[in-house]
């Protein structure tokens, strides 16, 4: 199976942000770098079944944006085990709960995604933000597989 891991966009600074961290939203520059970035994946053929989204604002806001270039907006959900503390676990709870996907895009945060990552296919990576990594799953029991690629968002948004 296709699983992509994209990282959220450039948010609000948390320096800066006066709210609950869980709330910060995209930056304007953020969101347009989401936007060019999801003309690149429909260039490059990028077609999840379904996006799972950290519930967490800017996690979320990518989602929708990459959702809707897609044309899978309505395949958008929210799962809260990518918010805080997701890692390989989670990452299996939530492939269960979609059996017949053959191809998952997950929206969150890091540390966690480059953790994850290389949990799973043994590659050291670092995401950053809005960066898209591509790990094709050999073993959907193991959860192992092989990096194809992790794209940069100077990549992404050319």
């Amino acid at each position: 199976m296709q699983l992509y891991f994209f990282r959220h966009g450039v948010a609000e600074k948390r320096s800066e942000w006066k709210g609950d961290d869980d709330l910060r939203p995209l930056t304007d520059d953020g969101r347009t770098a989401i936007v060019r970035s999801s003309v690149m994946l429909t260039r490059l053929g990028v077609a999840p079944e379904v996006i799972v989204t950290s519930p967490l604002v800017r996690a979320r806001q990518t989602a929708e944006i990459v959702g809707e270039a897609l044309g899978v907006d309505d395949k958008v959900v929210d799962d809260l085990r990518l918010a805080h503390g997701f890692g390989r676990k989670q990452l299996a709870a939530i492939l269960a709960d979609h059996p017949k996907a053959e191809s998952v895009m997950v929206v969150g945060h890091e540390p966690e995604f480059s953790a994850t990552i290389g949990e799973l296919t043994g590659a050291r990576v670092a995401c950053k933000k809005g960066s898209l990594a591509l790990v094709e799953v050999t073993d959907r029991e193991s959860l192992r597989g092989q990096l194809v690629w992790l794209l940069q968002p100077k990549v992404l948004t050319l």
